[in-house]
């Protein structure tokens, strides 16, 4: 079996200025943390960024709009980012919100090839603005075009050297869908196994939709940061 691992440096190599890439993160949890300290390291920028959130200033895509290499970010919210919402004010990162149900739809529409899909939210809001409206049975729907990418960066806690990759519980959050809808698919893997080793229950995304495999180096344990610091501020609050 053809072996889809690489170096960290095979897998900068294919991230470049001004492309479209997905970052599977979950508001900066759950982040390709190795591979966007890479990108920061090699200045890869004019970046059209499609995540959940803006994730925060030091964590997961957020780290790249701190360091204002995003120039455009299609996601659903930035409520966690103040860089991210300074930027946009200053006309520095054009913005663009999707619901987050309509976000993942579209996600999924360009994975699987579907021309956009209809739905009711955002009628009689922003949201709608310069987006076709159809009526279908006595009722309005905005047409939402799909979402693809030149690269998804994931990250997965256990991948095998095929390229088959699992999850811990969510942390796969949006990541299931992204890995259709890139030309490019890399995973910074937590843990490396054997082919064959993981079980057909374990894979959550199949091998033939990866196209590299990066084990990363750095932290490896299942911290989740947001949840720590929020656990922190709680306790302040006590003292």
């Amino acid at each position: 079996m053809l072996s889809k691992v690489v170096t960290k440096e095979e897998a900068l190599a294919k991230i470049h200025d001004g492309q479209t890439i997905m970052f599977g993160d979950w508001h900066g949890e759950f982040a390709a943390d190795d591979l966007i300290d890479g990108m920061l390291e090699k200045g890869v920028k004019d970046i059209d960024a499609i995540a959940v959130s803006a994730g925060m200033p030091d964590l997961g895509v957020g780290k790249l709009i701190n360091a204002k290499l995003v120039r455009s970010l299609i996601t659903t919210h930035i409520g966690y980012n103040p860089v991210a919402r300074d930027q946009m004010f200053a006309g520095e990162l054009d913005i663009e919100f999707s619901p987050q149900g309509t976000f993942s739809e579209r996600i999924r529409c360009g994975g699987f090839g579907l021309g956009g899909c209809l739905t009711p939210t955002g009628i009689g809001t922003d949201v709608e603005k310069g987006k076709e409206k159809l009526t279908i049975n006595g009722k309005e729907y905005l047409l939402e075009l799909p979402l693809r990418a030149d690269v998804t960066l994931i990250k997965a806690t256990k991948a095998d050297t095929a390229g088959n990759i699992s999850f811990r519980m969510n942390s796969g959050a949006i990541s299931n869908n992204m890995a259709f809808a890139a030309d490019l698919v890399i995973v910074e893997a937590e843990e490396l196994v054997e082919f064959g080793e993981l079980g057909p229950e374990e894979i959550d995304v199949p091998a033939p939709l990866i196209d590299m495999v990066y084990v990363r180096t750095g932290n490896t344990r299942h911290t989740c940061p947001m949840w720590q610091r929020l656990r922190a501020k709680a306790e302040g609050g006590k003292k």
